[in-house]
């Protein structure tokens, strides 16, 4: 028989719940044991981590641009100012995913150009830090404020901001002196200190602006300040504050500029004047000139196309880097080199036909007065600026001594102490020649550097600083434009070598001769020195333009008004004691001593007399109005 089926084995039932009940406490009490694990880490091993991550997205430090520094003249006369001024920023983080739209809607608000539309996302593109707020719209008036604040819903991450804004209150006067600052560019961001100009946006580009821009943007400030989550600001916790730029008060006086821009009448062309005692620059002026007020919050491209393409050149620099055959203005220090090395003396004569002919040669190397001026000594050569007595002693002393000797004087190096656009110009040599003609140096070469002529150039500055040594007697002060800043004087850390010569009365001689130049009845610039009541030193000289043939004779109605020679002149009063040295150069003026020389005599009177026309306290009174021929 059979045994019974059991149905179900309730013992075996009880030993698998009670193992599944063991398992699933031992699987519960493991995991609980994990979590507790990682509470720990995360909430002990780990807490400064978190809790400094957790402050980051509730607390930003922002950063506090600094003031920028001020530029006076050396009157006091603001020349370079900050003001106030609304702008509309945008931080793309904020704007959403579909900035662009967003620059699309700002354009359309404020009924702007599509070229307003490419030049905001042109700035929108440039680097940044992460949720740093980019400037696209300087200067909004008040509708247009109005317009943004109606419209706020339909512009994420934009906002309007008051902010200091560059301004130059005296327009064009100073742009090529003082420069102006600008947006800050790709190349020049990475360059900058990424920490120093945090939220600074503008930087120096050109004149006293670049050059000092360590000391005129000052330290950048800091606050911690709280945000929500949509990163609108609850409440400031810390602030450092920033350190503004330092003031800078410039040599330069409003008037003589003024003075020097009238005397220059709208030519084209350019005026330095200089104290010769200290080197400090009285007057710099470039004509045209241009508006930098322009490039401070972004010019337009039709504006600044028409600067640039200009025949007349606003933006460039024409005291700075024009550069110009020196012509007969660099007789002076050429005579001063044939007296030093020996070559000539004072009473050396020269006979004058009218050319010069070097032995052995039938090229004629033609004076300016064709009929010649017969017997000239130095004191002649100077005042008559006889090409043939310049001609032989070139030949006399040969292209390396001359060139060494005008390389003293500032020729064919930077002369400058805080002008970093200044050419080099050129003063050339054997060497030079050999090395970018290769070709030998030929001796008629030389004759022409002897009257400023050939490969020589020379920027106005240098002739103005090459004239101010041998009002100095050779002490060389390096022409710069700051005064003091922040109440310190400039350094000069690479100082030049004084000229000193053999016998100093040379010094004396070569000022003799360009006082005869001004106030000798034989002078060749005699009419602007006419009623002076100071003695004035001076030299004329004509840049050539374009060339001349040999046996032709200049026509300027044959030529281009633009192909005309360029008129200069070099001078110092009071020739005793010297105040103020003064190079002038008017392109396609012609004619030095007829165009030139009445613009340095206009400028001086500015500044040696007062307003009711008389001499200044201090200086030196001509002692004689006018003196005659021998």
């Amino acid at each position: 028989m059979s045994q019974p089926i059991r149905l179900k084995d309730h013992e075996k039932d009880a030993r698998l719940v009670r193992n599944r009940v063991v398992v699933g406490a031992v699987a519960i009490m493991l995991l609980i044991c994990v979590l507790i694990v990682r509470l720990y880490y995360l909430q002990v091993i780990q807490y400064d981590y978190h809790s400094t991550l957790s402050e980051n997205n509730r607390v930003h430090v922002q950063p506090i641009p600094p003031t920028r520094g001020l530029i006076y003249d050396r009157n006091g006369v603001i020349i370079a100012d900050n003001r106030p001024s609304f702008s509309l920023s945008m931080t793309r983080e904020r704007a959403g995913g579909d900035w662009q739209q967003v620059l699309d809607t700002i354009v359309e608000v404020l009924k702007l150009s599509e070229d307003d539309r490419v030049l905001f996302e042109k700035r929108m593109r440039q680097g940044r830090r992460p949720f740093e707020p980019v400037p696209i719209l300087f200067e909004l008036n008040e509708d247009q404020i109005a317009r943004i604040a109606v419209n706020q819903f339909r512009l994420p991450g934009v906002e309007v901001v008051a902010q200091l804004v560059r301004h130059y209150p005296q327009g064009a006067h100073f742009a090529h002196s003082v420069g102006y600052v600008g947006r800050i560019n790709e190349k020049e961001l990475k360059t900058l200190d990424p920490v120093n100009y945090s939220g600074t946006h503008h930087i120096g580009k050109t004149g006293i602006e670049r050059f000092y821009e360590d000391s005129l943007h000052g330290q950048v400030g800091y606050e911690e300040v709280e945000t929500n989550a949509r990163g609108r600001v609850l409440r400031v916790l810390k602030r450092t504050d920033p350190k503004p730029g330092k003031d800078i008060v410039l040599s330069l006086d409003i008037k003589l500029q003024e003075a020097a821009e009238a005397a220059l009448g709208g030519r084209r062309g350019a005026v330095v004047a200089l104290d010769p005692r200290t080197g400090e620059v009285l007057a710099m002026v470039s004509q045209p000139s241009f508006d930098p007020n322009l490039f401070v919050t972004g010019i337009s491209f039709k504006a600044y196309a028409e600067l640039r393409d200009s025949i007349d050149r606003p933006l460039f620099n024409r005291v700075l880097r024009g550069l110009y055959p020196p012509g007969s203005t660099i007789k002076p220090a050429v005579a001063i080199a044939g007296l030093d090395s020996g070559v000539v003396n004072a009473g050396s004569r020269v006979f004058d036909p009218g050319y010069y002919q070097l032995p052995n040669y039938d090229h004629k190397y033609r004076n300016w007065n064709r009929s010649g001026d017969g017997w000239v000594d130095l004191d002649a050569a100077i005042m008559r600026s006889n090409d043939t007595y310049f001609y032989d002693l070139a030949h006399k002393m040969g292209i390396d001594r001359l060139s060494s000797y005008m390389n003293k004087f500032g020729i064919g190096q930077r002369v400058s102490l805080d002008m970093f656009e200044e050419s080099a110009g050129l003063m050339p040599s054997r060497e030079w020649k050999r090395a970018t003609r290769r070709q030998a140096w030929f001796p008629g070469e030389t004759l022409i550097l002897g009257i400023g002529q050939g490969y020589m150039q020379a920027t106005p500055l240098q002739l103005a600083q090459a004239t101010a040594l041998i009002a100095n007697k050779g002490v060389w002060n390096r022409p710069h434009l700051a005064k003091t800043i922040e109440g310190q004087p400039p350094v000069d850390e690479n100082p030049m070598e004084d000229i000193v010569l053999r016998d100093k009365s040379d010094w004396a001689k070569v000022t003799h001769g360009m006082e005869q130049v001004m106030h000798n009845a034989r002078g060749t610039a005699r009419k602007a020195a006419l009623g002076a009541q100071y003695r004035i030193a001076g030299k004329s000289g004509t840049a050539q333009v374009v060339a001349i043939r040999q046996g032709e004779k200049y026509d300027r109605n044959k030529l281009q008004e633009r192909h005309r020679d360029h008129a200069l002149f070099v001078a110092f009063a009071p020739a005793e004691k010297p105040e103020i040295v003064i190079s002038v150069m008017v392109e396609n003026g012609e004619s030095g001593s007829g165009v030139a020389a009445p613009v340095v005599r206009q400028i001086m009177d500015a500044w040696l007399l007062d307003e009711h026309g008389r001499l200044k306290s201090g200086a030196v009174p001509a002692t004689v109005a006018e003196e005659t021929a021998p």
